[in-house]
């Protein structure tokens, strides 16, 4: 059965459908996937900070991750994101269970920056699939926060898209960004316009042009290292819409497909509707 990794943005965790949990739980139920899910915390991790009172930078998309910023995210995501996953996917019938980076030395983690500059962020420098499949193999839904560790026991913030690219690697899955839009939008000829797929040239000129900014850019890069890396297929799909998920799962062309290059018969755009 192919694994799938879905990585839920923060930005989509409160507009998420109850049909989205169940469409996950019958692709389980029904064997035509082995899924797992990464999820973020974005907003609820501004809005602590903010009512802390605590510094809150980004760099390209990263969070600068101060020790108290750490400490923050970890409480924010390990303790209330996750735990809240985990409630609406057993809502739907599916077992699931909450887990972090930490937890079985799941995500063994190294400083993303070694100048400092970005502090605590780090990147995974492997994953303990033998741990991970135990859940998977007793039919238990993982739900991992992307916390990390290193051989020290310094805890890391890891972005959510790099964790989950960096798990989906690991396993030769299939990757799945779960998004509040149908995927990359562009306005072309006035008009805005879903990017059907996109290959590596691509993304870096969209990027150097501005078109693909802000968190857009970790979660594009990452999907290009994963293809690169093992990584079956990976595409950014709308949760808002269940139903392209199903079709994705079964093939159909939905969300933005992420490509290293493309075939001449790739199809470029579609009009938004």
């Amino acid at each position: 059965m192919q694994l799938l990794v879905l990585k839920l943005g923060g930005s989509i965790l409160e507009k998420l459908p109850t049909q989205f949990y169940r469409t996950v739980g019958d692709l389980l139920h029904k064997k035509q996937c082995l899924p797992i899910i990464v999820h973020g915390g974005g907003p609820a991790i501004n809005q602590m900070l903010e009512s802390l009172q605590i510094p809150n930078e980004k760099v390209d998309g990263l969070r600068v991750t101060s020790q108290s910023v750490l400490e923050i995210a970890e409480m924010v995501m390990c303790g209330q994101i996750s735990k809240q996953i985990v409630s609406e996917f057993q809502l739907a019938g599916v077992n699931a269970c909450g887990l972090c980076g930490v937890d079985g030395n799941l995500l063994q983690t190294v400083p993303a920056d070694r100048t400092g500059k970005l502090g605590y962020v780090g990147e995974v420098e492997k994953v303990n699939t033998t741990f991970l499949t135990t859940f998977l193999e007793a039919g238990i839904l993982p739900i991992i926060s992307p916390i990390g560790t290193d051989s020290y026991g310094q805890h890391y913030n890891i972005n959510g898209d790099t964790a989950a690219t960096a798990i989906a690697q690991a396993l030769g899955a299939d990757l799945i960004f779960v998004s509040d839009i149908d995927g990359v939008m562009e306005e072309i000829n006035g008009q805005k316009t879903l990017l059907s797929t996109l290959d590596e040239q691509e993304i870096y000129d969209k990027i150097a042009c501005g078109n693909i900014y802000g968190g857009m850019i970790p979660k594009v890069k990452a999907a290009l290292k994963g293809l690169a890396n093992g990584v079956k297929r990976t595409a950014i799909v709308n949760g808002l819409k269940p139903e392209d998920l199903e079709a994705f799962i079964h093939g159909e062309p939905r969300g933005t497909s992420i490509l290293l290059r493309k075939e001449k018969y790739d199809e470029p755009v579609h009009t938004s509707k």
